[in-house]
């Protein structure tokens, strides 16, 4: 669901791993072949697995479950062993006979911020195909040296017109769909055809007050370089990985709630190597894997486990401390059915192209 090509490059740190990982080692031989979004394609992440189990990870970037499981479609079984893949996407993979059962007994779930496993996604039947490793929100980004930051804790903030020529809205119809229908008191998960109306009124509203609606790169460098002072749909994975070159740039989970997005790792079934791919899973799920994949160049996000090993100045970009709170009040992407995804796409639409 996520289009991340932000191409930024942080200085990562030191190469350690914890000896676990390289308790079994692999044959040198050995490699690994992952589906994954561009954060995983940090050599400060794959660096210290494939040196602590004398492997070779290779990885092929994808954007949005469609494209990932198009490429799966176009190989023979057993090219590929691990898969990143949106949490609520799970069970599409698992209804193609994609995926393997992942042991519980051998991953840190004890350790996840429990609104964050969502098991209702990731077990089906009984097994867990999937294990959430990264999440963030879809929410209210900003320059708080421009804006009024106690205007951004109220959804109210998408048709006032206070900052209007100032605003940028991410293009992605279903995270902004989602913020315009909790700002009228509405519940992503609940969403029928009967609420499109009002949210198209939202929709235009916000429209009129924006200077632009435009994709990841582009509405990032319009909030970095000062072209718009709000991003609606922005959050932690616009603003973190840029925060040390640009302080001033924050993020809010508004009162009424922000889109939580959220990204799971599953193991393919025809894997051939099932040993290395759940060891990777377990190094990423790690708390020092965490941190690594949490600050990756590609984009930061919050790290699923608790015990993520982030620095104090990591965890006071991510606004660590906070995010017990934050859970409380973020809502899931709109998961409607089919018939209902493309009216929603038609809305959005509809706006896009609104005078």
């Amino acid at each position: 669901m996520l289009s991340f090509r932000l191409g930024r490059r942080l200085a990562g740190a030191s190469f350690g791993i914890l000896a676990l990982y390289g308790a079994s080692a692999a044959n040198a031989a050995d490699e690994l072949n992952a589906l994954v979004w561009c954060d995983h394609s940090d050599p400060n992440l794959l660096a210290p697995f494939e040196e602590a189990n004398g492997v070779k990870v290779n990885v092929k970037e994808f954007e949005g479950t469609g494209a990932g499981l198009a490429i799966v479609e176009q190989s023979q079984p057993g090219d590929w062993d691990v898969m990143v893949i949106d949490s609520i996407d799970v069970r599409r993979g698992v209804d193609r006979g994609l995926f393997a059962e992942l042991p519980e007994d051998k991953l840190p779930l004890g350790d996840l911020f429990p609104e964050v496993r969502m098991d209702d996604m990731t077990v089906i039947g009984g097994k867990r195909y999937g294990i959430t490793e990264k999440f963030g929100y879809n929410t209210i980004g900003f320059n708080k040296s421009k804006v009024d930051a106690a205007d951004m804790q109220s959804l109210s903030i998408l048709t006032n017109d206070k900052y209007k020529g100032r605003v940028a809205i991410y293009d992605y119809y279903l995270p902004v769909i989602g913020l315009a229908a909790m700002s009228i008191g509405k519940k992503t998960a609940d969403l029928t055809e009967a609420d499109l109306p009002a949210i198209k009124e939202v929709l235009l509203k916000m429209k009129a007050n924006a200077k632009a609606v435009t994709d990841v790169v582009s509405s990032q460098t319009a909030l970095a370089t000062g072209e718009a002072d709000i991003l609606v749909g922005g959050g932690e994975w616009v603003s973190a990985v840029i925060a040390k070159e640009n302080p001033d740039l924050d993020f809010s989970v508004p009162d009424e709630g922000a889109v939580l997005w959220s990204q799971s790792l599953a193991m393919f079934k025809d894997s051939k190597n099932p040993d290395l791919a759940l060891r990777f899973i377990q190094y990423v799920l790690s708390p020092e894997g965490q941190a690594r994949l949490a600050t990756s160049s590609c984009y930061w996000g919050m790290p699923a486990n608790a015990k993520a090993a982030l620095n104090d100045e990591q965890k006071a970009i991510l606004r660590f401390a906070e995010q017990p709170e934050f859970l409380k009040r973020a809502q899931p992407y709109p998961a409607p059915s089919e018939e209902l995804d493309k009216k929603m796409q038609d809305v959005w639409t509809e706006m896009l192209q609104a005078q």
